[in-house]
Protein backbone atom coordinates (compact mmCIF):
# COMPACT_ATOMS: atom_id res chain seq x y z
CA UNK A 1 0.00 0.00 0.00
CA UNK A 2 2.88 2.66 1.05
CA UNK A 3 4.17 2.08 -2.30
CA UNK A 4 0.93 2.51 -4.23
CA UNK A 5 0.63 5.90 -2.33
CA UNK A 6 4.24 6.67 -3.44
CA UNK A 7 3.47 5.88 -6.95
CA UNK A 8 0.43 7.99 -6.87
CA UNK A 9 2.38 10.96 -5.09
CA UNK A 10 5.32 10.77 -7.97
CA UNK A 11 2.62 10.59 -10.60
CA UNK A 12 0.68 13.41 -9.13
CA UNK A 13 4.37 15.84 -8.79
CA UNK A 14 5.14 14.77 -12.40
CA UNK A 15 2.15 16.20 -13.78
CA UNK A 16 2.29 19.01 -11.70
CA UNK A 17 5.45 19.54 -12.81
CA UNK A 18 4.50 18.86 -16.72
CA UNK A 19 1.54 21.39 -16.31
CA UNK A 20 4.23 24.16 -14.72
CA UNK A 21 6.21 23.70 -18.18
CA UNK A 22 3.37 24.05 -20.57
CA UNK A 23 2.39 27.11 -19.12
CA UNK A 24 6.10 28.57 -19.43
CA UNK A 25 7.30 27.03 -22.58
CA UNK A 26 3.96 27.04 -24.72
CA UNK A 27 2.67 30.35 -26.02
CA UNK A 28 -0.74 30.84 -25.15
CA UNK A 29 -3.75 31.13 -27.62
CA UNK A 30 -6.28 33.46 -25.84
CA UNK A 31 -9.96 33.59 -26.62
CA UNK A 32 -12.05 35.61 -24.02
CA UNK A 33 -15.63 35.78 -24.59
CA UNK A 34 -16.74 38.13 -26.99
CA UNK A 35 -12.84 38.81 -27.59
CA UNK A 36 -10.73 38.03 -30.43
CA UNK A 37 -8.19 35.12 -30.63
CA UNK A 38 -4.60 35.77 -30.25
CA UNK A 39 -1.67 34.26 -29.00
CA UNK A 40 1.17 35.90 -27.06
CA UNK A 41 4.48 34.68 -28.63
CA UNK A 42 6.73 36.84 -26.33
CA UNK A 43 6.38 39.07 -22.86
CA UNK A 44 9.96 39.52 -21.98
CA UNK A 45 11.39 42.18 -19.09
CA UNK A 46 14.02 44.43 -20.84
CA UNK A 47 16.63 47.34 -20.42
CA UNK A 48 15.15 49.07 -23.39
CA UNK A 49 13.15 48.68 -26.20
CA UNK A 50 14.42 50.08 -29.59
CA UNK A 51 12.57 49.69 -33.19
CA UNK A 52 9.82 47.93 -31.42
CA UNK A 53 12.61 45.23 -30.49
CA UNK A 54 13.39 44.41 -26.56
CA UNK A 55 17.09 44.79 -25.73
CA UNK A 56 18.82 43.66 -22.56
CA UNK A 57 16.44 40.77 -21.83
CA UNK A 58 17.04 39.80 -18.52
CA UNK A 59 15.55 39.13 -14.99
CA UNK A 60 17.71 40.99 -12.29
CA UNK A 61 18.50 44.92 -12.73
CA UNK A 62 20.64 46.58 -10.50
CA UNK A 63 19.19 48.98 -7.90
CA UNK A 64 20.69 51.91 -9.99
CA UNK A 65 18.48 51.13 -12.90
CA UNK A 66 15.71 53.56 -13.62
CA UNK A 67 12.85 52.17 -16.23
CA UNK A 68 12.28 48.47 -17.30
CA UNK A 69 10.25 47.76 -20.42
CA UNK A 70 7.53 44.93 -20.67
CA UNK A 71 7.44 43.81 -24.07
CA UNK A 72 4.58 41.73 -25.79
CA UNK A 73 4.69 40.30 -29.30
CA UNK A 74 1.16 38.81 -30.29
CA UNK A 75 0.07 36.68 -33.04
CA UNK A 76 -2.77 35.84 -35.37
CA UNK A 77 -5.15 38.73 -33.87
CA UNK A 78 -8.30 38.77 -35.31
CA UNK A 79 -9.56 41.63 -34.56
CA UNK A 80 -8.99 44.69 -31.78
CA UNK A 81 -8.78 44.76 -28.32
CA UNK A 82 -6.72 45.91 -25.78
CA UNK A 83 -4.45 44.36 -22.76
CA UNK A 84 -3.53 45.02 -19.66
CA UNK A 85 0.03 44.97 -18.49
CA UNK A 86 -0.36 44.95 -14.38
CA UNK A 87 2.53 46.23 -12.86
CA UNK A 88 3.70 44.51 -9.00
CA UNK A 89 6.45 45.12 -6.42
CA UNK A 90 6.27 42.32 -4.35
CA UNK A 91 2.05 41.92 -3.90
CA UNK A 92 1.69 45.62 -3.97
CA UNK A 93 0.04 47.03 -7.50
CA UNK A 94 2.25 49.92 -8.51
CA UNK A 95 0.89 50.65 -12.00
CA UNK A 96 -1.96 49.34 -14.82
CA UNK A 97 -0.98 50.16 -18.11
CA UNK A 98 -3.68 49.74 -20.93
CA UNK A 99 -2.63 49.18 -24.76
CA UNK A 100 -4.42 48.50 -27.70
CA UNK A 101 -3.54 45.06 -30.39
CA UNK A 102 -4.84 45.84 -33.83
CA UNK A 103 -5.89 43.14 -35.92
CA UNK A 104 -2.90 41.50 -37.97
CA UNK A 105 -0.82 38.82 -38.03
CA UNK A 106 1.58 40.47 -35.73
CA UNK A 107 1.37 43.14 -33.11
CA UNK A 108 4.49 44.37 -30.78
CA UNK A 109 3.92 47.13 -28.17
CA UNK A 110 5.27 47.58 -24.63
CA UNK A 111 4.90 49.14 -20.89
CA UNK A 112 7.53 50.68 -19.34
CA UNK A 113 7.44 51.20 -15.07
CA UNK A 114 10.45 53.12 -13.49
CA UNK A 115 11.41 51.81 -10.42
CA UNK A 116 11.77 54.51 -8.27
CA UNK A 117 15.08 52.66 -6.33
CA UNK A 118 12.59 49.77 -5.25
CA UNK A 119 14.68 46.39 -4.55
CA UNK A 120 13.23 43.15 -4.67
CA UNK A 121 10.76 41.14 -6.60
CA UNK A 122 8.36 42.64 -9.02
CA UNK A 123 5.93 40.76 -11.41
CA UNK A 124 4.00 41.88 -14.26
CA UNK A 125 1.21 40.47 -15.24
CA UNK A 126 -0.51 40.61 -18.88
CA UNK A 127 -4.73 40.62 -18.78
CA UNK A 128 -6.96 40.47 -21.77
CA UNK A 129 -9.93 43.14 -21.99
CA UNK A 130 -12.25 40.95 -19.79
CA UNK A 131 -9.58 40.79 -17.00
CA UNK A 132 -8.51 37.11 -17.28
CA UNK A 133 -4.36 36.64 -16.68
CA UNK A 134 -2.66 35.95 -20.05
CA UNK A 135 0.58 35.24 -18.87
CA UNK A 136 2.73 36.66 -15.81
CA UNK A 137 6.61 37.54 -16.07
CA UNK A 138 9.10 37.97 -13.29
CA UNK A 139 12.22 40.15 -12.29
CA UNK A 140 14.36 40.70 -9.57
CA UNK A 141 16.08 44.72 -8.42
CA UNK A 142 19.26 44.02 -6.21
Amino acid sequence: MKKLLESIHAFMFFLLLAGALMTVLVPKSVQAEGQSHFTVSRLEIAGSVENLKPIGVVDIFAASTEKVYCFLEATAIEQDTTVSFIWYHRDKRMAIVNLPLKKGAKWRTYSSKRLGGLKGEWKVELQDADSNLLQTVGFTVE
